[in-house]
């Protein structure tokens, strides 16, 4: 949805195709420039709290192989089944994961589809979406996520390789049908908790439109296993609103128009929006998650770097 001052439309700076939709080809042009974006820091947590955390805490174990017990092995680790085989005790051996998996989660409803200026609030979440699985790839980490649309609520399981990647980006570009429709920030986070391993460096890509205490809370418990990333996906018009005229809303099927000269409405649409922006920024600061704010004018290669 764009607006333009009446009788005045907005000139594209860009071409009208690029600005609203996304294609493969352009998620895949993204593989270079994200090949120059540094990996995340080890963790997000200790870098905003200032505590020190083991490189691979959380990161989950994977099972090696079993041996004989030994004296001053933990009981808990003893592999009942081989040892009631044998009748002799064995221990199972585990050794921590190396690749971390990276989850990224995309908001894709219909409020997505909107802007006044650059591209469309969906097209930037898209190309920052890419841009993070492609950097996943070239640090040799696993990578997921989850398309959240008005057909549902979508998850791709963390796999390793380019193949992975152009999963997740036709994903991004042909969101399909779920079987649960359900598709409020609440439902879509309550999934991740159950979807993401511990360990996961998780990356929500949305207006965060809709976000309540229900939806807090299943980020919060996202937060005590994982790293998260916040990025806030903002329209000039929700910092700074026109001083005068009318405006016109479309999005192709219906016309809204908005009278700039009603001061109480602008005020109430400004409040809104910066309380929206306050309750993610404390949500994120209560929980030490980062939280990176993104124009639709914003360039997402530029906004990524300075995240680092």
């Amino acid at each position: 949805m764009f607006f333009s001052k009446k009788s005045q439309p907005v000139s594209p700076v860009l071409d009208a195709g690029e600005r609203i939709s996304i294609s493969l080809k352009m998620l895949i042009n993204l593989a270079g420039p994200a090949a120059n974006l540094r990996a995340q820091p080890v963790s997000i947590r200790a870098m905003q709290s200032g505590g020190y955390v083991s490189r691979f805490k959380g990161r989950g174990m994977e099972f090696d192989e079993t041996r004989l017990y030994q004296p001053g092995d933990d009981i808990r680790s003893i592999d009942w089944r081989v040892t009631a085989r044998t009748g002799k005790t064995y221990t199972k051996l585990f050794r921590e994961e190396r690749e971390r998996p990276v989850f990224i989660s995309v908001d894709d409803r219909a409020a997505m589809h909107f802007a006044t200026r650059g591209v469309f609030k969906s097209v930037q979440a898209a190309k920052l979406a890419g841009l993070l699985a492609w950097k996943a790839q070239h640090h040799g980490d696993k990578m997921g996520g989850q398309i959240l649309s008005d057909m549902g609520c979508r998850e791709l399981k963390p796999q390793n390789g380019r193949h992975a990647v152009l999963r997740f980006l036709n994903a991004l570009i042909r969101p399909e049908k779920s079987v649960d429709e359900r598709n409020s920030l609440e439902h879509a986070w309550s999934r991740l908790s159950q979807h993401v391993k511990p360990g996961s460096l998780v990356y929500i890509i949305s207006d965060f439109r809709g976000v309540d205490s229900k939806a807090e809370n299943h980020l919060a418990r996202l937060a005590q296993h994982c790293d998260v990333v916040l990025i806030f996906i903002v329209d000039p018009l929700e910092r700074s609103l026109p001083d005068s005229g009318r405006y016109r809303f479309t999005d192709e099927q219906r016309d809204v128009i908005f009278d700039a000269s009603d001061q109480q409405q602008l005020i109430n649409y400004q409040r809104h929006f910066e309380q929206r922006l306050a309750q993610v920024q404390q949500i994120a600061k209560k929980k030490a998650m980062a939280f990176v704010q993104c124009s639709t004018t914003d360039d997402p290669i530029q906004v990524l770097r300075r995240s680092n």
